[in-house]
């Protein structure tokens, strides 16, 4: 028996229950991407990191709201109905994680966006700087096509 057999795939009953739950609770850059590229209201990103952090560079079109201060804050900058997206560093930080529970506790819709925002930076998507430029990396070969749609999964 191969390490991939040790522990058996789940039934497709059990693997249905949870990639869909997945999906209501998570989404990826490439596709937060494509609905900011729609100009569609109904959505709102949120950079859930420090001041030094966001003025370093964001996600463009995001809104800065700390974690520590969603609770207090969020009803003046989310409007309400609207889907939440929040984000931090990257895989490496559950932030974007304890921002969500915060949304949560609110009764706002909400997702993560997975790889947060290294993610967003290293797959060539437009950064805005604290000064307002805004820039586009040549996308990682290691995250994301060179030429071509991102993912298109």
């Amino acid at each position: 028996m191969n390490a991939a057999d040790r522990v058996p795939a789940a039934t497709a009953e059990e693997a249905l229950r949870h990639f869909a739950a997945r999906l209501s609770f998570e989404t990826d850059v490439s596709d937060v991407a494509a609905r900011l590229a729609e100009e569609t209201p109904g959505i709102v990103v949120v950079d859930t990191r420090s001041a030094e952090s966001w003025a370093q560079g964001h996600v463009r079109g995001a809104v800065h709201l700390p974690t520590a201060e969603i609770a207090e804050r969020a009803a003046a900058l989310v409007p309400e109905g609207a889907a939440v997206v929040v984000y931090c560093w990257g895989p490496g930080c559950n932030g974007a994680q304890k921002a969500a529970l915060e949304f949560a506790k609110l009764g706002r819709p909400v997702k993560e966006m997975l790889g947060g925002f290294e993610y967003w930076a290293r797959e060539g998507y437009p950064v805005e700087a604290g000064g307002g430029a805004v820039t586009r990396r040549s996308p990682d070969p290691l995250t994301a096509p060179v030429n071509g749609v991102s993912c298109a999964c």
